[in-house]
């Protein structure tokens, strides 16, 4: 479920041990969230028919060919989705009066090339409705041209880690040169504040690494996704992974806001996809 307050969202999930409850009150936003009974914020909750909120959020792919160590998606072997139910998707979302973006995501079915391919095929049949298009695949050489001229307003490419030995021992199928190289060519067409990178923390990393981590995207005009990583037990033993506390994560957002803001690149300004909905992650300037 989302809660809102003001500006601010966030994605709660049902946990029985939790010392926190929402209840419904009367007056503005109708429910409050309650820590050990007292109430410490009042908001509204909102309805999310794909994924998140005002959104049409949408995993084309769930399946994978490559192997990161901390990502179940290779074992799950999920669904693929035809472009009908894309549309069909999108349509339930339009009926409920909740579209304000389009968000595309995928794996990798077969190839890189046959999801981007896809993608760009599908671009035009979205635009009839008319609101800003966000895609997050593995890009190839050249195609962020291609999914700009084809109608999509942002892209997110996804480094993963910016430490290289982690890198290295989780994502060995990939090339962190090959994102960054692509992220700079998305950077030349979609321009600064349009191109994102999610950036797993809890794989072993330091905090200085991902200073240098966020610095390095930030030079070439990206904003990095800090995403906490979520163990799963179908990849338990298969590389490290510990989630991260509360106080590092607003550390290190903090810092990420420090360096955005030298390099002039704001997420408020985000149209589509996870900066956008800000339910997941601490996104700076928003959040706090």
């Amino acid at each position: 479920m989302f809660f809102r307050s003001g500006k601010k969202r966030v994605r709660l999930s049902i946990n029985k041990a939790s010392p926190l409850s929402i209840l419904k009150v009367e007056g503005e936003g109708g429910v409050g969230v309650f820590y050990q009974g007292k109430e410490i914020v009042r908001g509204k909750l909102e309805p999310a028919p794909a994924h998140c909120p005002d959104q049409a959020f949408i995993t084309l792919c769930e399946r994978c060919v490559f192997d990161c160590k901390y990502c179940p998606v290779p074992k799950l072997q999920g669904h693929v989705k035809s472009d009908e139910e894309v549309l069909n998707i999108i349509d339930e979302v339009l009926r409920a009066g909740n579209l304000k973006a389009i968000s595309l995501t995928s794996g990798v079915e077969t190839s890189v090339e046959g999801e981007v391919e896809r993608v760009i095929k599908l671009l035009p049949a979205l635009k009839k409705y008319n609101v800003p298009i966000g895609v997050s695949v593995y890009p190839t050489e050249g195609c962020s041209r291609k999914f700009y001229e084809a109608g999509a307003s942002e892209v997110k490419y996804n480094v993963e880690t910016m430490d290289r030995e982690i890198f290295k021992n989780v994502c060995g199928d990939l090339s962190l040169d090959y994102i960054l190289d692509r992220l700079r060519e998305a950077v030349d067409v979609f321009g600064k504040n349009r191109v994102f990178s999610n950036f797993i923390i809890g794989l072993g990393e330091s905090d200085d690494s991902v200073r240098d981590g966020i610095e390095t995207l930030a030079q070439i005009g990206v904003i990095p996704v800090l995403r906490p990583v979520n163990p799963h037990p179908l990849r338990a033993g298969d590389c490290f992974t510990e989630r991260p506390s509360p106080e590092r994560l607003l550390k290190l957002a903090k810092l990420e806001a420090e360096i955005l803001k030298k390099y002039r690149l704001d997420p408020g300004l985000a149209k589509t996809m996870c900066l956008k909905c800000t339910g997941c992650d601490l996104v700076p300037f928003i959040d706090f």
